[in-house]
């Protein structure tokens, strides 16, 4: 019976199967093959020793009139058995006459064939939907739904729709063109998401962005983690891939963030951040929009994110965002610039070494294009700029404040007067006292500490404070009086 149950398993577990001639398969037995302990005849049925009675209810594990390999399988089993048709019907759940069939016909897969379709409302239309589709296939499901109701099609949008699909010569879907570009010609920008935990707060995940730009001539990649997407972190992210190319190139090219693209108001007029037009102008590119929904249109920028996350991020531990980039900063240098690249055959690193040459060169000086925004001062005298307090001196007596933002710096301004410069911060939750905005000791404790304390007990009086041991004195005096 566990030999017989066994086998049955074995059939659960690969029930559409077959093997080849020759090997040993439950569904298909041999001369050799044990089924259940005993010998198989040649003509595919199991060969009865002693019969013996199959316990329990097998029932169909598909729908109703499926019949499976496992299921024809038992069939010829409970019949080897000794069983008779009623009894295996009531074993099996099957019609006696379902089970005669099988047993005379003896034991072969089950086939099944497509059911005959059934008739629609739209069939009357498809020779005419055929001759028009065929004639302008560019006419659209809304204007031959029309015209079939003027027919008397009486039928649902979707089930033109499905018929169109049908009978539409379907489109060529053509090669792809692969995209080159000339040395120094183009790069190309996008961010991408991540999310880590950091051995410093190993419970926390933080989802960081990866900026990269990538040269298309060379696919020399700057990339830079970075805790968010704002003007100043792209603009700044700018400076340094500059800085690293020592050159720029004479084009960009963006995806629809909206740090780059504010907008398209009409077909092709695209309208591009003040800052970004001003950078650009300042290093001598032009920025260029890509298609909506067209990924492969910056193909270039898009492939190294999954080489980066799959080469470098994966199973990578680091403690905190300096060290992230850090890491990824030797990783670039070591081995993502050293390989020969997929799609050019050529060595990224010597590539560069050629694009680099043909770069514009950069301005003498920096790019100090300033973000002016408006700020509250809070109770304890700092502002609020994207997550992070910057201090203001204690003599600042305007609640509200002018702060002017740059790649790399932050001001405060108090009726158009300077009070306050620091570093911008790239992190978020940081907080930045500068040196000489807060006393090293407050006033007030310092005069507390100075004079003598005393507690007033009225008007015009003060009285001393003494310890409690001169009171305790007095009462032990005051008790030696009154027992004399």
């Amino acid at each position: 019976m566990s030999e017989q149950m066994n086998c049955s398993a074995a059939l659960r577990s690969a029930p559409n199967q077959l093997s080849l001639p020759g090997e040993y398969s439950p569904f298909v037995p041999n001369e050799n093959s044990p089924v259940g302990g005993r010998r198989v005849s040649p003509e595919g049925l199991p060969t009865a020793t002693t019969p013996r009675t199959l316990t329990g209810s097998f029932r169909l594990p598909e729908g109703p009139g499926v019949i499976t390999l496992e299921t024809l399988f038992m069939i010829h089993e409970l019949r080897a058995e000794g069983l008779s048709v009623s009894a295996i019907a009531r074993q099996t759940g099957l019609d006696r006459k379902t089970i005669r069939r099988h047993l005379k016909v003896g034991f072969h897969a089950p086939s099944y064939g497509p059911r005959a379709p059934s008739g629609s409302v739209i069939d009357p239309y498809r020779d005419y939907l055929k001759a028009r589709v065929e004639a302008y296939p560019e006419l659209s499901g809304r204007r031959l739904l029309r015209e079939l109701r003027a027919q008397g099609f009486g039928g649902s949008y979707t089930t033109l729709t499905d018929c169109l699909r049908i009978i539409r010569p379907p489109k060529p879907a053509g090669f792809e063109r692969r995209f080159e570009t000339p040395a120094g010609k183009q790069a190309q920008v996008d961010f991408a998401q991540f999310k880590v935990n950091f051995r410093r707060e190993p419970q926390i995940t933080r989802v960081v962005w990866l900026f990269s730009m990538v040269l298309g001539f060379s696919r020399y990649l700057f990339a830079r983690f970075v805790w968010r997407q704002t003007l100043d972190v792209v603009v700044r992210c700018h400076l340094e891939a500059f800085a690293e190319f020592g050159g720029t190139p004479q084009q960009i090219l963006y995806d629809r963030m909206k740090t780059a693209v504010l907008g398209e108001p009409e077909p092709g007029q695209i309208v591009y951040h003040p800052t970004l037009l001003a950078l650009a102008a300042y290093y001598g590119f032009q920025p260029k929009a890509c298609r909506p929904y067209r990924a492969k249109t910056k193909g270039k920028i898009e492939r190294p994110y999954r080489y980066i996350r799959q080469d470098f991020f994966l199973a990578g531990e680091f403690d905190d965002m300096d060290d992230l980039n850090h890491q990824l900063d030797r990783w670039r240098a070591e081995i993502a610039h050293r390989r020969e690249h997929g799609t050019t055959g050529r060595i990224i690193v010597e590539a560069f070494d050629q694009e680099r040459g043909v770069l514009r060169a950069l301005p003498p000086g920096p790019f100090n294009e300033v973000l002016s925004l408006e700020r509250r001062v809070s109770h304890e005298g700092m502002v609020s700029v994207d997550g992070n307090l910057y201090s203001v001196p204690d003599t600042t007596r305007d609640r509200r404040v002018e702060v002017q933002r740059s790649a790399t710096q932050l001001q405060i301004f108090e009726q158009g007067r300077l009070i306050a410069a620091h570093p911008l911060l790239t992190g978020r939750g940081q907080r930045r006292v500068a040196q000489g905005h807060r006393p090293s000791h407050p006033p007030a404790r310092r005069a507390a500490a100075t004079r003598p304390s005393q507690v007033i007990s009225g008007p015009g009086e003060s009285v001393a404070e003494r310890s409690l041991e001169v009171y305790q004195r007095i009462g032990q005096a005051k008790a030696a009086e009154v027992l004399r």
